[in-house]
C-alpha cells in the first residue's frame, strides 16, 4: 500500500538527514588539528513476509523465491576513520606529532569518562607551573606529568617520547620526562567528546601503554602536528550524493500522496 512506501520515505528522509549533518561535521573540522572524519552506516529495517520462498503452490510445486516488502532503512551507527591526517611541520618546539598508532593520555574534567582522556592533538604548551599542557580548552595537563622549568632552553623531543632541554649555563642535557603513547584494540568503539578528545568505553576496551615506536605504538615527531584527515572532495561527493538520495526519497513520498489521493477519489464514480 502507498502509506507503507510513505513510512519507508520517511525513514530514509531521517536517516538521509543525519548523514547530511555527519558530513557538514566532517567539512566544518576540515582545518580541525588531529579531527577524525565519520562515516554514515545504513542498515535496513525489517520485512513484511507476503510468501515464503520454497512455499507449496498448488501444483504442488515449490517456489523458486518469496515476496518479501521492505519498512525502511535506519543508522546502525557512526564510524570513526581513525587514518592518519598529514603532518604539518611547524616548528614549534612544543608541537609533537604522532606518526602511527596511538594516542596521547590527558587529565580532563572528571565527570566526563572518570577524568581521562585520550588525543592525537600535539600542540602543548607550558602553564605557569611548568607542566606541559593541551593548548586547547582549560589547558588538560598531560599524564604522566611533565614539568619543565623556566629559563630552560633548547627543549628536544626524540622519536622515542624522551623529552630534555638546557638549564640556563649548563651543556648537560636534563630529562623532563617520558612521553607515553596509549593503543586501544578497537578505536572506533572510543566516545568523542569534542575537541579531539575521546574517552574510553566497554566497546574500545582498555588502553595499552608504551613508550613511542614500542609494542606497535606511533613515534613522537618534535615541530609537527597532524592535520584533520577530512578530504572536502570526497566529503563534497558525499554530500551531493546524499543530497540525490534525498530528493529521490522526497519523490516517493509524493508518488504515494498521488496514489492515496487517487484511492480517495474512487468514491467519486
Amino acid at each position: 500500500m502507498a502509506i507503507q512506501a510513505l513510512n519507508s520515505a520517511a525513514t530514509g528522509l531521517r536517516a538521509l538527514s543525519t548523514s547530511i549533518d555527519v558530513t557538514a561535521n566532517n567539512l566544518a573540522n576540515a582545518e580541525t588539528n588531529a579531527f577524525k572524519r565519520s562515516r554514515v552506516n545504513f542498515e535496513d529495517l525489517m520485512y513484511q513476509v507476503l510468501k515464503q520462498p520454497g512455499a507449496t503452490n498448488g501444483l504442488g510445486d515449490k517456489t523458486p523465491a518469496g515476496l518479501f516488502v521492505g519498512l525502511g532503512v535506519k543508522i546502525s551507527n557512526t564510524e570513526i576513520d581513525i587514518s592518519e591526517g598529514p603532518l604539518e611541520n611547524t616548528g614549534g618546539p612544543l608541537d609533537v606529532a604522532i606518526q602511527g598508532p596511538g594516542f596521547f593520555k590527558i587529565k580532563i574534567i572528571d565527570t566526563i569518562g572518570d577524568g581521562i582522556g585520550y588525543t592525537r592533538n600535539g600542540s602543548f604548551f607550558v602553564n605557569d607551573k611548568g607542566e606541559l599542557v593541551l593548548g586547547m580548552g582549560d589547558g588538560y595537563k598531560l599524564i604522566p606529568p611533565i614539568t619543565i622549568p623556566p629559563g630552560s632552553t633548547n627543549i628536544g623531543i626524540s622519536q622515542n617520547g624522551l623529552i630534555t632541554y638546557l638549564k640556563p649555563g649548563q651543556v648537560t642535557r636534563t630529562t623532563a620526562g617520558q612521553l607515553k603513547i596509549n593503543q586501544f584494540i578497537n578505536p572506533q568503539g572510543l566516545s568523542l567528546q569534542g575537541g579531539s578528545i575521546y574517552t574510553r568505553t566497554e566497546a574500545s576496551g582498555d588502553p595499552i601503554e608504551s613508550n613511542p615506536g614500542e609494542d606497535g605504538a606511533g613515534q613522537t615527531l618534535q615541530g609537527y602536528l597532524e592535520e584533520s584527515n577530512v578530504d572536502p572532495v570526497k566529503e563534497l561527493v558525499s554530500l551531493i550524493k546524499t543530497q540525490r538520495a534525498f530528493e529521490l526519497n522526497s519523490q516517493s513520498i509524493q508518488t504515494a500522496d498521488q496514489a492515496l489521493q487517487t484511492i480517495g477519489n474512487l468514491r467519486r464514480f
